[in-house]
C-alpha cells in the first residue's frame, strides 16, 4: 500500500510521517499527524494545496492554543505554519502580520511603533491566524474593530485578498471557509503616545494574571458567552468550579478554563468540557458552545471526528 508522504508533491517545506501534535499544543494531550506539513512560505503552500491529491484531508493548525487533539490524532496532512509566516511589518497607520505571529508579538510591534488600537491583541493567547478566524476578541475589542484586510489561500492554492467585509465576522466567528488557510492580515492603527499604550497593555497582563491560570496546561477560553451572560457565571452556578475527571480539572481560578493537571487525556479533557455543558443546561437551560476547537480521531478508533 502506497503511502500518504510518497502521494504528496515534492516541494521547499518539510514533510514528516506519523508527527506527534501533542508538544504543540497547550494542553500537551493528543495523538499524531499522519502527516506533518510546514510550508517554506505562502507559494510553497499554494503549490501543495494545487499539486496534493484531491482525497488528502488538510487540517491547520497555528501555535495549539485554543485546540484540542484527541488521542487518535489526525488522517491525512496537517499544516502548521511557522516562522515564515511570523513576519510582521508597519506601514504607517497599518500593521500587517503573517498568520503564525503572536498575538501578543503583534500588539507589541505596535506598541514599539507608537500605534494604538491593537492593545487588546496582547490579551488574546495564540496566533494571528486563529485569531482572526474566530474573531477573536478581549477587554472590549475583537479583531473585526481593527482588521483592514486578510490573505487566504483556497483549497485548490489560489491565494485571495479578502476584505473584512468579505470575511463576515461576527461574535467569535468567522464566514471563512474551514478549507482555507489564512496566511497573513493587516490591521488599522492609529498614532498613540507609546508609553500610554505600554501602560494599556501592562495593565491586561496584570488583569489576566490576577484572573486566568497562568504557566499551566489549558486551552483558554472553553465556551462563548451565551448572548447576555457569562460562560464562567453559568459553569460557577452549575456548581462546576474544581469539578475533576481523572487528571482533567476546571480551573478554581476562573471556571471558564479547563486544565490538564499532569497526565490529562484529551478523552478526559473533552469529556469534562461536555459534563460542564451538561450541568449548565440542567441549571440554567443554557447550552454553552464550545469556544476550544476539537479535532482529530478518538482513541483506538478509526473515526475521524
Amino acid at each position: 500500500m502506497t503511502k500518504l508522504i510518497d502521494r504528496l508533491p515534492e516541494l521547499r517545506g518539510a514533510y514528516r510521517e506519523d508527527a506527534p501534535l501533542a508538544p504543540l499544543t497547550w494542553f500537551k494531550v493528543g495523538g499524531p499527524a499522519e502527516v506533518l506539513y510546514r510550508p517554506a512560505d505562502e507559494a510553497d503552500l499554494m503549490d501543495f494545496l494545487a499539486g496534493k491529491p484531491g482525497d488528502v484531508p488538510v487540517t491547520v493548525i497555528g501555535v495549539g492554543s485554543n485546540l484540542l487533539v484527541r488521542s487518535g490524532g489526525l488522517d491525512g496532512v496537517v499544516v502548521r505554519l511557522g516562522k515564515p509566516f511570523a513576519q510582521i511589518s508597519v506601514d504607517g497607520e497599518r500593521v500587517t502580520a503573517g498568520a503564525a505571529a503572536l498575538d501578543v508579538t503583534v500588539a507589541a510591534t505596535a506598541q514599539k511603533a507608537g500605534l494604538t488600537g491593537l492593545e487588546f491583541l496582547s490579551g488574546i493567547p495564540g496566533s494571528i491566524g486563529g485569531a482572526l478566524r474566530m474573531n477573536a476578541g478581549a477587554y472590549g475589542s475583537e479583531v473585526r474593530d481593527a482588521l483592514i484586510s486578510a490573505r487566504a489561500v483556497d483549497p485548490l492554492g489560489h491565494a485571495h485578498t479578502l476584505s473584512a467585509d468579505d470575511l463576515g465576522l461576527s461574535y467569535r466567528h468567522s464566514d471563512l471557509p474551514e478549507d482555507w488557510i489564512v496566511t497573513s492580515a493587516t490591521f488599522r492603527a492609529r498614532p498613540g503616545d507609546a508609553e500610554t499604550i505600554a501602560q494599556t497593555m501592562r495593565d491586561i497582563r496584570d488583569a489576566r494574571e490576577d484572573t486566568q491560570p497562568r504557566r499551566v496546561r489549558t486551552g483558554g477560553s472553553t465556551f462563548a458567552n451565551p448572548e447576555g451572560g457569562k460562560a464562567w457565571k453559568l459553569i460557577d452556578e452549575a456548581g462546576c468550579r474544581g469539578l475533576r475527571i481523572g487528571d482533567a480539572m476546571v480551573s478554581e481560578l476562573h471556571c471558564n478554563f479547563l486544565l490538564n493537571m499532569g497526565d490529562a487525556t484529551a478523552e478526559e479533557i473533552e469529556s469534562l468540557g461536555e459534563e460542564v455543558r451538561r450541568r449548565v443546561k440542567d441549571t440554567s437551560g443554557i447550552e454553552l458552545r464550545w469556544e476550544i476547537r476539537r479535532i482529530g480521531k478518538p482513541a483506538n478508533t478509526g473515526e475521524q471526528a
